[in-house]
């Protein structure tokens, strides 16, 4: 969704030695930051890169890229699309690249290997990256830190053992308001609206209202971003519904109008409206039912 894009990005940018210190392994090695790289992309075909951090790690100039994924990429999937990246900033920067990509709800990313491999004897390829799914991340850890550029994310993050959802939650707020930040309403509200990839609107801005000194404002800000958030699932849900529907026609003709029926049930029980756009197009390719149950098994 671009209204979380735009959020961790935001925090990406605002916290860029954050994000640095806390997802790689350079706690042991003196870091600073250089600068922040707009990435310039070939072709408009191409998506361009979220957040490419010039740090100086002993001496040594590198770029530190991270990608934030609220779903799982599909088309391109998401090794291919690293391997893009990755080797585009190389040759660009002409820079050693560590490239990490971050998975935000808690279902995704669980098949990203962090590999993109060609096996083709004498033209072998092997690109690597790091996968950071926020719900195997240690939250209580990060709050513990208190790095600023984090703090918005760890509701996302995995809880302590014996915490229930919304006593983990209450304990993210707590902490993220006892930061000193320029714009605490804004700060608070950003953890609201990424928060809202796990829990509940009501329960929220309930919590919001009984652990901050500045609910109104906060409240404000999250109520306006609530309602983007809910028109872009709005708008998701409807492309949903319309890819399902696409699917089932296209296998009702292409096969047969029992094929439709018979993968139904699995097919409603996919969110992910962009798995279904490319089940679609799997589903116009078929040439027979077991053709489609390959590829409808293919990611599960």
């Amino acid at each position: 969704m671009a209204i979380f894009d735009t959020l961790t990005k935001k925090q990406a940018q605002t916290h860029p030695m954050d994000f640095v210190n806390h997802c790689l392994n350079f706690a042991d090695d003196a870091v600073t930051l250089v600068k922040l790289i707009v990435p310039e992309q070939p072709t408009v075909e191409m998506h361009q890169a979220d957040i490419v951090i010039q740090v100086k790690r002993n001496g040594e100039e590198v770029l530190v890229h991270f990608e934030f994924q609220t779903t799982d990429s599909y088309d391109p999937e998401m090794p291919l699309r690293m391997a893009g990246y990755i080797i585009r900033l190389v040759e660009t920067h002409r820079l050693p690249v560590y490239s990490s990509v971050i998975y935000l709800r808690p279902d995704a990313g669980r098949r990203d290997g962090g590999v993109y491999v060609q096996n083709r004897a004498g033209h072998q390829i092997l690109i690597e990256y790091k996968v950071f799914r926020l719900i195997e991340m240690d939250g209580q850890r990060v709050l513990d830190a208190k790095p600023m550029g984090l703090l918005p994310f760890t509701p996302l993050m995995k809880r302590p053992s014996g915490l229930d959802a919304e006593q983990w939650l209450r304990r993210c707020v707590q902490t993220a308001d006892s930061v000193s930040v320029l714009n605490k309403p804004v700060y608070l509200g950003t953890l609201a609206v990424l928060g809202n990839l796990v829990y509940g609107s009501e329960v929220i801005s309930r919590i919001l209202s009984e652990e901050t000194m500045q609910q109104r404002n906060i409240i404000e800000y999250w109520t306006a971003e609530a309602r983007a958030v809910a028109h872009q699932q709005g708008l998701e849900q409807g492309m949903r519904e319309r890819a399902l529907e696409d699917i089932l026609e296209a296998l009702a003709l292409r096969l047969q109008p029992d094929a439709a029926s018979a993968f139904k049930p699995i097919l409603e029980r996919i969110e992910d409206s962009q798995r279904l756009r490319q089940l679609f197009r799997a589903a116009l390719l078929a040439g027979s039912t077991e053709d489609f149950a390959q590829a409808l098994a293919a990611d599960r």
